[in-house]
């Protein structure tokens, strides 16, 4: 037997069952006593079975009215609950959001934006992914990722971009180095020397081999590394020195080194990138409002970083 209770009849069931009476039932639940009649009449029907018995002078519930309304109540609950964390979802309190990211930007410009996004909405799960700049493109592109923080993608229809920062190129250099106390240094002038770059998956790499190209600057040598932090460890071991972006400066100060900005400026354009043909959850776009707040109101300085807020 298929029985097709909806949720107005279980609320009537549990009501009368928990008011004694279906008068103070209909007030509690901010109904007609005649419609509330009508519902369990329709109810019963439905089922079956009586589930109470009435008099003139007294309400009583049946045994199946009793058993019913015990597992009418459980369900109430179930679905109030659901309710609710739908209500939280379309506001934005619930659910989740994953950020596509560059490592550097995951340890530096996200961190307290995504604090103050936990702190409003602490309910909702955050994902950081961390990856090279292809890697955060490919996130995005799969669905993985709701929105991605990285370097520009230069004329690509298929995103909605926003730029939310630059960050120029310093060369980093040991204390003992003779550019240690430049104030500038031109790109020109890293000619000839050793350089300690990045792989070619990473932006900063792009951006790097891009402004030695315009200069035709020529190393003595060359090392690679990947991880920011073997770079740094590569040019205070006096292996080389290093061109690298505002953003990555902070994660190589324990290496002691000296920073220098170069000249004339070349710069990562850092954006706030999403795919407009996914939807946008509530999640996401409060995330994104906080974001907006932060680049308008903070006072967050970081070396060779302007903020963009428009």
């Amino acid at each position: 037997m298929a029985i097709n209770l909806g949720i107005h009849h279980l609320r009537a069931i549990v009501a009368i069952t928990e008011e004694g009476s279906f008068t103070a039932a209909a007030t509690s639940l901010g109904l007609a006593q005649s419609s509330l009649s009508r519902s369990i009449q329709e109810a019963e029907r439905r089922l079956r079975v009586p589930l109470f018995q009435r008099s003139t002078r007294k309400l009583e519930v049946t045994a199946d009215g009793e058993a019913i309304a015990q597992v009418a109540r459980a369900m109430i609950n179930q679905f109030d609950a659901g309710m609710l964390h739908i209500e939280g979802y379309l506001k934005g309190t619930q659910g989740h959001i994953t950020i596509a990211t560059l490592p550097s930007l995951a340890a530096t410009l996200l961190p307290p934006i995504i604090r103050k996004y936990q702190l409003d909405f602490p309910d909702v799960e955050v994902h950081v992914l961390d990856c090279l700049s292809e890697q955060v493109i490919e996130r995005l592109q799969s669905g993985v990722a709701d929105v991605a923080v990285t370097v520009e993608v230069p004329n690509n229809d298929a995103f909605k971009s926003k730029l939310i920062a630059k960050d120029s190129f310093y060369v980093a250099v040991r204390s003992d180095h003779e550019f240690a106390n430049l104030e500038t240094i031109r790109w020109v002038e890293l000619n000839g020397k050793p350089l300690i770059q990045f792989t070619n998956t990473s932006s900063v790499q792009q951006g790097v081999a891009s402004a030695l190209e315009i200069h035709e600057v020529e190393p003595a040598t060359t090392m690679r590394a990947q991880n920011v932090a073997a770079v740094a460890g590569l040019v205070a071991a006096g292996l080389g020195i290093a061109p690298v972006p505002g953003f990555v400066i902070p994660l190589m100060s324990f290496a002691g080194l000296h920073f220098i900005p170069l000249s004339p400026t070349h710069v990562r354009r850092i954006a706030l990138i999403r795919d407009p043909a996914r939807p946008f959850t509530p999640a996401a776009s409060a995330w994104v409002e906080i974001l907006q707040e932060y680049l308008i109101s903070s006072k967050a300085q970081f070396q060779g970083v302007d903020w963009n807020a428009d």
